[in-house]
């Protein structure tokens, strides 16, 4: 009798290293939380100087924070399996799970982007509740802002405006913190050779940097304002583009299947989407125009920024479905 020979291939998308478990719903939340850690880097950088920030560092960026973290988190519980027991994450604290120390990132950069933001509506909204000394910018009185200064003690607002300082290093620090954790979340899941790279957090918070920037400039009124963020957005960019060119000599340079994980990128499955939604759309474009209307030789336009903010949200999409088509079978 002739030997029979059975193969046996896994199908459970949750143990199979070739399926995809996570979706659109994880990529929201990763640029959204890159986003908002930019947000708070950037806003909390300024608020920590003397001199007059523009109105959409002063204002806009701690506003935005905490509107588009909540953003972010309702696409992370689409997510969960089993909705109703995401209060698990808060029973206990494990040291070695990135996933924990992401949870109770989030819990505290809630409060500190709240209380930046309202610091924020006391001193740019004009009127008693306001110090001259620490008058900013010219804004108009909001509803918002008037609804604050009647409902708010005097003393209280003096408290909170007497800690910005602190509270604006708290966001820098959080924010800091929540853009790294974003790429350490998977560069910590090791059955993707794609993730593993220590060069992945600095890359996404760089990114939520840029895509900061960008999105600072597209609500900044002043001319003036937009040209600063347009010079810092292209050192951001430079610097992504630096980290992401780092991160592909590490996949290229490593084992068979970091080698094979890097060929996505040149010539396998992702390398249209990579080279047209990340290295075109996102850094060169945006940077070439940019630079050439430093130079006088294109008029200012919002196209850079919406195309940084196009390329962060491709970044993040791209890096997670072509890490889980990653795998260690190669070896």
């Amino acid at each position: 009798m002739p030997a029979t020979e059975i193969s046996s291939v896994a199908v459970n998308p949750g143990i199979s290293p070739g399926l995809h478990i996570w979706g659109w719903e994880v990529a929201a939340y990763l640029f959204l939380g890159g986003l908002v850690a930019g947000l708070m880097v950037l806003s909390g950088v300024m608020h920590r100087r003397r001199e007059p920030p523009p109105e959409s560092f002063a204002l806009w960026g701690p506003l935005l924070a905490p509107v588009l973290l909540g953003a972010g988190m309702f696409a992370l519980f689409l997510d969960l399996e089993h909705k109703l027991h995401f209060w698990r994450f808060y029973a206990s604290f494990q040291i070695a799970s990135p996933m924990s120390w992401g949870s109770w990132i989030l819990l505290l950069v809630f409060p500190a982007s709240l209380l930046l933001a309202v610091v924020s509506l006391i001193e740019c909204g004009g009127g008693a509740a306001r110090q001259p000394e620490s008058s900013w910018v010219a804004a108009p009185v909001s509803g918002a802002q008037r609804y604050l200064r009647e409902r708010l003690d005097k003393e209280v607002a003096d408290f909170l405006r007497a800690q910005r300082g602190h509270l604006a290093l708290a966001n820098i620090v959080l924010g800091v913190a929540l853009g790294i954790y974003t790429g350490i979340l998977l560069g910590a899941l090791g059955a993707r050779p794609l993730w593993n790279s220590p060069v992945l957090g600095p890359l996404f918070l760089l990114s939520g940097l840029s895509s900061a920037a960008a999105l600072l400039a597209l609500l900044e009124p002043s001319a003036e304002a937009r040209h600063r963020l347009g010079s810092l957005d292209l050192r951001l960019i430079a610097g992504e583009a630096a980290a992401l060119v780092l991160m592909l000599i590490g996949l290229a340079s490593g084992g068979a299947a970091q080698r094979a994980a890097a060929h996505l990128f040149f010539g396998g499955a992702y390398t249209a989407l990579f080279w047209i939604g990340i290295a075109f759309t996102g850094l060169l474009l945006p940077a070439v125009i940019e630079f050439l209307h430093r130079r006088g030789r294109a008029q200012a336009t919002v196209y850079p920024a919406v195309l940084v903010l196009l390329g962060g949200f491709a970044l993040r999409v791209i890096i997670l479905f072509a890490g889980q088509a990653s795998r260690w079978e190669y070896l």
